[in-house]
């Protein structure tokens, strides 16, 4: 589906199981406002129910990916009509809950990072499965220089299991930013790519994980996430053994193993 081009998201349908998410606010660097949060929320959501789906590409509209919220429109609110505590909360929360989404979501998510991707726009990179970067790609979390903090919708958790700690905490804590080599060198993204090459290099790269079986990729993506945080190696090793188990049960493990002794592609039914 295409929505209008005057939506601050659009999204498109690249093939029957790859969607494209696109931030559609380019002549503000697709920095999010109130509305263009609540919309890509609801866009998140009907993509995650769409069983037909195995990947999607994140992506922005322009010379950007997204400059994180949009600081004027904050500004123009903060001076007319200030948000109480309870409707900054609603607010904030609702910032957080698009990398919730994000991690949520059954998908491969791909963040195809075009540009400057500062603030909440860096966490919705950060929570995407896999990162590519154009070669003018640029990352900021320049939050503490806002009078906020650099915990902002998940980064303080995700970026040191990135990165590592110690490169987090200078990133952030210093608010400075981050260009494309020293986010390839430092594994912040997987690798970069031209910039007139990035989303078809994103596709490509969807296509490629798609060709292996859904149950295979969609718990390939839970347990990575879910063993992360595991309190020991046997839980996380219970956790795989579980997972494992119920992948061999499946029609396309048996067929997996006849194409490998036919040498032939094999065709994957889902089941």
């Amino acid at each position: 589906m295409t929505e209008s081009p005057e939506a601050a998201i659009l999204v498109d349908d690249l093939a029957d199981d790859i969607v494209a998410v696109r931030l559609n606010r380019p002549a503000r660097l697709n920095a999010l406002t109130r509305e263009a949060v609540a919309e890509l929320n609801a866009a998140l959501e009907a993509i995650a129910a769409r069983a037909e789906v195995r990947a999607v590409i994140l992506t922005g509209s322009g010379r950007g990916f997204c400059a994180g919220q949009d600081v004027a429109a904050a500004d123009a609110r903060n001076r007319t009509a200030p948000s109480g505590v309870v409707e900054r909360l609603y607010w904030q929360e609702q910032f957080a809950g698009m990398v919730e989404r994000i991690r949520a979501m059954p998908q491969i998510v791909i963040a195809a990072v075009n540009g400057p991707c500062a603030g909440a726009g860096m966490a919705l990179a950060l929570a995407a499965d896999i990162r590519l970067a154009s070669r003018s790609a640029r990352f900021l979390n320049a939050a503490v220089r806002l009078g906020l903090t650099a915990g902002e919708s998940g980064m303080s958790y995700m970026l040191p299991r990135l990165i590592g700690a110690a490169r987090a905490f200078e990133i952030l804590i210093t608010g400075r930013p981050v260009d494309a080599e020293e986010a390839e060198r430092i594994g912040l993204v997987a690798r970069l790519v031209d910039d007139f090459a990035l989303l078809a290099d994103a596709e490509a790269l969807a296509r490629q994980i798609l060709e292996n079986s859904p149950f295979a990729t969609k718990h390939t993506k839970r347990l990575i996430w879910q063993n992360l945080d595991a309190p020991s190696f046997a839980a996380a090793v219970e956790l795989e053994n579980r997972t494992q188990m119920l992948a061999s049960l499946t029609d396309d493990y048996k067929e997996a193993t006849a194409a490998f002794t036919d040498r032939r592609p094999a065709q994957f039914k889902g089941r």
